[in-house]
């Protein structure tokens, strides 16, 4: 059977990560930081912190190469039920509404750079809609067309952000005066409540560095290939974070982007006109793309292996003769469809990456616990530096959950109703396996 190589399995970490989150962050976090410094270490500690996550998530992926990735891992380590309810977020909220906002915005930047193609929100729905049916044909058919089409999309996005940063940055007739450099005030503005709030921005933005883990059981030679993806897809969307951020802020007035979300054609405006920035338009809206492709891929993996595990979910398990998951894939493309046409998933991508980020910690603290249970488990690769690496990535990634938990009660309460409906839909579940046994 045809499996996913090195390259695919890297083009959908860096897919995944890189969506609309680095094209509008920037905006929210000058409204408290005007520092460029500042505002360039906020990418680089978020960076930090998605490669000790990844690099921790390389050591689980080879010790436990199975796809699916928080739901593996979590089921294998903690219990069932802590696996199956990471499964259910994934299913209901990770995927599928991360997909339909990507799909809504490469229709919106359509409708606004080609407005002789109609407007309102039907014409960005049924764009959405056509992206996401045509991409999901793709990726149910087989592991060649599916792996092709994701790396040619994704090596698109990493050329076309080259591009635009180097012609922006080459072309801009009034480049602003700014210093990289630290000064002194940086130290205490990055201990602030506004650099955590702004850590949040950020680390919704390198959502995605995990994305690998998901396919583990489709890639070749997972133990050996999974670590190198995850540290090369991770550290290269670090540099292309720095360098968007650098160039955005090289670019354009800093009073220009404040709690703007159009980040991107902003910059283009001020580096090559109305003209140009319709064609950066059109870039920023091929870009998403491989973050729509990319999304169809992963996500029903974990679909897939909740269906090989739970006798009522079977159905969700079959493959086709290249063993691609189709009735996974169509199943979340189905789900991302009623929320593209509903419009009703804004809500519910507020508390989304919380959600994400809870998964990637329980993980990660998992680390400790599989070294402690099982010392002699077979572990093709180790993480650098540990225990520093995992701990690294615990600090930060609960920082910013704390914060987040006492700054959004409202979203704390909706992720503790998603977590008890799992829960829930478990014991369910359970029940009728052991009745049908």
């Amino acid at each position: 059977m045809h499996k996913f190589k090195f390259w695919t399995a890297t083009a959908v970490v860096i897919a995944n990560m890189i969506g609309t989150g680095v094209f509008t962050s920037l905006g929210y976090q000058l409204q408290d930081i005007r520092a460029p410094f500042v505002l360039l270490m906020l990418w680089v500690v978020g960076g930090l912190a998605a490669l000790c996550g990844a690099m921790s998530y390389a050591e689980l992926g080879a010790a436990l190469p199975r796809s699916g990735g928080e739901y593996n891992f979590l089921g294998r380590i903690y219990h069932p039920a802590a696996g199956f309810v990471s499964g259910w977020m994934s299913a209901l909220i990770g995927f599928a509404a991360p997909t339909a906002l990507a799909a809504i915005t490469f229709g919106t930047y359509f409708v606004s750079i080609l407005p002789e193609a109609g407007s309102g929100p039907w014409v960005v729905k049924a764009l959405a809609s056509t992206l996401v049916i045509v991409m999901t044909l793709v990726h149910a058919s087989t592991h060649r067309n599916s792996g092709s089409t994701q790396v040619v999309f994704t090596a698109l996005k990493i050329v076309l952000i080259c591009a635009f940063c180097a012609a922006a940055l080459i072309l801009v007739p009034m480049p602003q005066a700014i210093s990289v450099l630290p000064a002194s005030g940086h130290t205490g503005l990055m201990f602030s409540s506004a650099f955590a709030v702004s850590l949040i921005y950020v680390s919704y933005a390198y959502t995605g560095w995990n994305a690998a883990t998901y396919l583990s059981g489709e890639v070749q030679n997972p133990q050996r290939i999974l670590p190198r993806v995850l540290f090369v897809g991770t550290a290269l969307v670090m540099l292309l974070y720095l360098a968007l951020n650098y160039m955005f802020l090289r670019v354009a007035p800093m009073d220009a982007m404040v709690g703007k979300l159009e980040i991107g054609y902003i910059a283009a405006q001020y580096a090559f006109g109305t003209t140009g920035a319709r064609f950066i338009g059109v870039a920023l809206a091929l870009l998403l793309v491989s973050t729509v492709s990319a999304m169809i891929i992963a996500g029903p993996r974990v679909l897939q292996v909740l269906g090989e595990d739970f006798t009522v979910l079977r159905p969700l398990a079959k493959t086709n003769r290249d063993g691609i998951p189709v009735t996974a894939i169509w199943f979340q493309s189905v789900l991302t469809l009623v929320f593209i046409i509903t419009s009703s998933f804004e809500s519910i991508l507020v508390f989304s990456g919380m959600l994400l980020a809870l998964n990637s910690f329980a993980a990660v603290l998992g680390l400790f616990v599989l070294r402690w249970r099982q010392p002699d488990l077979d572990r093709p690769y180790r993480v650098f530096a540990y225990p520093l690496t995992p701990l690294v990535f615990l600090t930060l990634t609960g920082f910013t959950l704390l914060y987040v938990g006492i700054s959004r009660p409202v979203e704390v309460l909706f992720a503790l109703a998603i977590t008890l409906s799992g829960l829930v839909f478990y014991a369910i579940t359970r029940h009728l396996d052991r009745r049908n046994a």
